[in-house]
């Protein structure tokens, strides 16, 4: 099993536990969890709306594309450290990483 830690707008955390092998990324996970989590596009990478910040395990492998970069260049409250919901497939190392919601409600 995969385990995340996803922390909410409010601050409270709880750990979420993924099959290993899951073809789902993390927007999907956090929606099949019961986090409230937008997502208005689907996935498809044009809202914004599933903006999460990595707050461990950012220096493994998680870099944007540039698209993803230019549509975190449009929130306010994006950092070096946001990330896409829709745009992270999960894998075995993300074991133990921790992510906090930013988008919108």
């Amino acid at each position: 099993m995969i385990t995340l830690t996803i922390e909410d707008r409010d601050g409270s955390r709880r750990p979420v536990e993924i099959p290993e092998d899951i073809n789902l990324s993390l927007m999907e996970v956090l929606k099949a969890s019961e986090h409230h989590i937008l997502a208005t596009c689907g996935g498809m990478a044009l809202c914004a709306t599933c903006h999460v910040q990595v707050v461990e395990g950012l220096e493994q492998y998680f870099h944007p594309t540039d698209t993803e970069l230019d549509l975190l260049d449009t929130l306010p409250d994006a950092g070096p450290d946001s990330r896409l919901a829709c745009q992270l497939r999960i894998k075995e190392d993300m074991d133990g990483m921790v992510f906090r919601i930013r988008g919108e409600a």
